[in-house]
């Protein structure tokens, strides 16, 4: 096995060469509690795998993943498992993974590798999922797709028959790459899906960051000025859920359409160096580097808090944070203070990593059964073409909107829920031109 610099620091791990790593192999039975809980809230999921058990498509093909470890991925991988598939695993950030989860994943016969805090070994976790090459590959952020394309270029070129994207952040590269003409093999962007992109990024970003706020600061939200750098899919989810806890809620924007929904939505919008006066709580939702900086840092009253819940950590520029204190302590789990040189305390969460993952359990069950549905059912529309010797272009893919019907349709059956159908007379009346006024 290779060195990992991370044991010397964090402790002992389980591991069986080639097959898995993970913290400690005894919590298994802790992990299990968790993703049954997780597969009676995931009825989407739960259905597919009912279904495809029995089939077994998957038979003879090799996922690798690189996907936050949480109780939702394990129902994902078990899903996937019983419909045949072969797994490898790994985390797709250093401290989204649920230690207890990986353990039961890794007693139950999954090859993965990953740990809370695998900062050092990240890419080596990576590395270790695709030692066999994998058929297809499911990304959260596209850095296992990126490795495979950078290091193993053969593989993704000659082996590699597909692969799904689950982050907007992992799609806007992925779409770069092919610009670049350097994709070298198909990927469905799950990401872009209505029931992933407007439940997901919307209800359940909204809900768990705040999670992971409470759960690290122990803060009231009412009352405080919350800046939420971004207007999109995630930032507009943090805003209307902070603003239903009280707070007087403010946007930072660089497009303009974005921003009006923003103001019609009921929050102020204003720059991040105007943002930076007046906010008590801080929360990036943009997927690009440097949103908050150094003069951002200087200007911020004492005691703001701060914390993103992007992909990657680089929306906070903590190397500028750093540059202006003279001290910094952890004074709660997942919650640095740092003293500047004037005195003032900052609050940086979860090491400006994911919020919701580091320092709650990420989104909701509920909301990820129709991601992971689209995850499943996008790798299945891969091993069907491969088995029709139908060639895919080579391209980041749209999935067609029946696939969203289907996954909302089986999500409203499971809730108990009904619509209405329009009758033939009203779909005749539709697409008659000539029906006038």
């Amino acid at each position: 096995m290779a060195d990992y610099p991370a044991k010397a620091e964090n402790g002992t791990f389980d591991e069986v060469e080639g097959q898995y790593c993970v913290r400690d192999i005894s919590m298994a039975d802790e992990g299990r509690k968790l993703i049954d809980w997780a597969e009676s809230r995931m009825p989407v999921l739960m259905q597919l795998r009912e279904k495809y058990a029995k089939t077994k498509p998957f038979k003879g093909y090799k996922i690798a993943g690189c996907l936050h470890v949480t109780k939702e991925t394990g129902v994902l991988i078990k899903t996937f498992v019983a419909a045949g598939a072969e797994i490898s695993w790994s985390g797709c950030n250093p401290l989204s993974t649920s230690d207890a989860v990986a353990a039961a994943l890794a007693a139950d016969g999954i090859s993965i590798f990953a740990w809370h805090g695998n900062h050092d070994d990240f890419y080596w976790c990576i590395d270790r999922s695709i030692d066999k090459p994998p058929h297809l590959t499911l990304d959260d952020g596209c850095d296992l797709i990126n490795t495979v394309h950078e290091n193993y270029v053969d593989m993704a070129k000659n082996f590699v028959i597909g692969g799904t994207e689950e982050t907007t952040t992992g799609i806007q590269r992925l779409r770069a790459r092919e610009e670049a003409k350097e994709l070298y093999y198909p990927v469905y962007a799950v990401n872009d899906c209505e029931t992933k992109w407007d439940f997901d990024n919307v209800y359940g970003t909204g809900q768990s960051t705040l999670d992971g706020i409470i759960r690290a600061t122990s803060v009231l939200l009412a009352g405080k000025n919350i800046v939420v750098g971004g207007h999109g899919h995630c930032g507009s989810g943090v805003a209307k859920r902070s603003k239903g806890m009280g707070a007087n809620t403010i946007c930072t924007e660089i497009k303009a359409t974005a921003a009006m929904k923003a103001i019609l939505e009921g929050h102020e919008v204003m720059t991040m160096d105007e943002a930076s006066k007046v906010g008590d709580i801080f929360i990036t939702a943009t997927g690009v580097k440097d949103v908050i900086v150094k003069n951002h840092f200087e200007n911020m009253r004492d005691g703001a808090i701060i914390c993103n819940t992007g992909h990657y950590d680089a929306e906070i520029n903590i190397p500028d944070l750093e540059s202006l204190s003279v001290s910094k302590r952890e004074i709660r789990s997942n919650c640095e203070e740092y003293v500047m040189k004037d005195g003032r305390k900052l609050y940086l969460l979860a090491q400006g990593r994911l919020i919701n993952l580091a320092a709650a359990e990420g989104h909701p069950s509920e909301v990820m059964d129709m991601s992971f549905a689209n995850q499943f059912m996008s790798h299945l529309k891969l091993v069907e073409a491969h088995k029709a010797n139908v060639k895919l272009p080579i391209a980041v893919i749209d999935l067609p909107v029946e696939q969203d019907e289907y996954i909302a349709q089986t999500k409203m059956e499971a809730l108990g829920l009904k619509m209405d159908k329009l009758t033939p007379e009203q779909l005749t009346y539709i697409t008659d031109y000539n029906a006038g006024t």
